[in-house]
């Protein structure tokens, strides 16, 4: 099936490293060795280096066939999602901004819900003040978000799908706040909980499971339950109330904008 952004095999290569690089930017920290005691700081150069792993993806998907009409509807659906986060603004996991996000991802495709997610996350930034250190992975975390929405199953419709989109919705709901904590809470300090020994907090230099058991009390104390829940029941309510009149509608759009990829010449 044609996608409005279609993903070539130098397009599909370069969103894995992009992706992977991404995970390390995220993870790093529980890798690290170091004397106890020592005290890790956030990494400032892999906030610089995030926005240009993600500015080269971008670069990287526009040369492979974004044409007018693509970027149009990139711009309306950005758009749309932007103003949608500013009227939930977070409050209690109130954010719709990924249910357009999913079902967009899924009519168009990874490479097309990859760009959305950054997209849609940067414009809703620069509207509601949110930008700073964080944004950069908010914007990886949602592209991955679209992404993967992208990447289910094409042939699956009618009630199966909605099925399909909603239970995908709770996944990422969870795997937003999941990744979004471990982009901070390695550098967080005094979380201390009685009964949880060390506390909640990363201790540099210990053992990887050791500081994901911590690492998991912290995410089921601060947003499990409260903003994660919130945005997977957001997610799930959109997407059956929503969903069947908006993929019908996106859809209709797709057929008109599609994008048939041209075959890849070699150059000697």
């Amino acid at each position: 099936m044609s996608t409005v952004l279609p993903l070539g095999r130098r397009s599909s290569t370069v969103l894995v490293l992009a992706s992977a690089a991404g995970l390390m930017m995220l993870a790093w920290p529980l890798l690290l060795r170091v004397p106890e005691g020592t005290r890790v700081d956030p990494p400032f150069f892999f906030l610089a280096l995030l926005p240009l792993v993600i500015g080269v993806v971008l670069a990287e998907f526009s040369e492979g066939g974004m044409d007018a009409r693509a970027l149009a509807v990139l711009g309306l659906l950005s758009a749309i999602n932007a103003l949608m986060r500013g009227l939930g603004a977070g409050t209690a996991g109130i954010e719709l901004v990924f249910f357009l996000l999913i079902l967009g991802g899924r009519v168009f495709g990874p490479g097309f819900g990859f760009v959305l997610g950054c997209t849609s996350i940067f414009a809703s930034a620069l509207m509601t003040a949110g930008v700073g250190p964080w944004l950069p992975y908010q914007m990886l975390c949602s592209a991955w978000v679209g992404m993967g929405a992208g990447l289910l199953p094409r042939r699956v419709r009618g009630r199966a799908e909605l099925a399909m989109l909603v239970v995908y919705g709770i996944a990422a709901a969870y795997a937003f706040g999941i990744l979004m904590n471990l982009s901070s809470w390695p550098f967080l300090l005094g979380l201390q909980l009685p009964g949880h020994g060390n506390g909640l907090a990363f201790v540099p230099g210990d053992p990887v499971l050791e500081n994901l058991r911590r690492f998991a009390a912290y995410t089921l104390i601060t947003s499990t339950g409260s903003w994660d829940t919130g945005r997977a029941i957001t997610n799930s309510i959109a997407i059956l109330l929503l969903g069947p009149a908006v993929l019908s509608t996106l859809r209709r759009v797709s057929r008109k904008v599609t994008i048939t990829p041209e075959p890849e010449v070699s150059r000697v």
